[in-house]
């Protein structure tokens, strides 16, 4: 196998892998909450509606482990601890916000093929 190739692989891999990351439901919505500015975790938890609070938790640590969110204890009289994006997590707002304008945009089709495609099935 030459360099090349195996680089290529390698290239794809690490892509898939942080894809696999980044590209979960919460994921995109926490660094789109974040990039509106720093918040405590119960706000933010406020904010997601339907996050609960061990995939808010396991998504943030997953997140600050890759570098796109910040983590800091606020040590004032009760300690409170709020997170923020970093610039590498600001890099990911412009994709995240085309992401979910086609989401929007596209609702409707989505929808009226899913209906199609249950009413198609439900004899099966």
């Amino acid at each position: 196998m030459t360099d090349a190739k195996c680089q290529t692989e390698l290239s794809d891999h690490l892509s898939r892998l942080i894809l696999d990351q980044i590209a979960d439901k919460w994921s995109i919505l926490i660094v789109a909450e974040l990039c509106s500015g720093p918040m405590r975790f119960n706000a933010l938890k406020r904010e997601l509606r339907g996050v609960t609070q061990k995939a808010l938790t396991q998504t943030l640590r997953r997140l600050e482990r890759l570098g796109l969110v910040e983590r800091r204890v606020i040590t004032a009289s009760p300690v409170a601890v709020e997170y923020s994006v970093t610039p590498l997590g600001e890099s990911l707002k412009a994709p995240f916000q085309a992401i979910f304008q086609w989401s929007v945009i596209h609702a409707p089709e989505i929808e009226a093929a899913k209906r199609k495609f249950d009413q198609d099935t439900e004899g099966m």
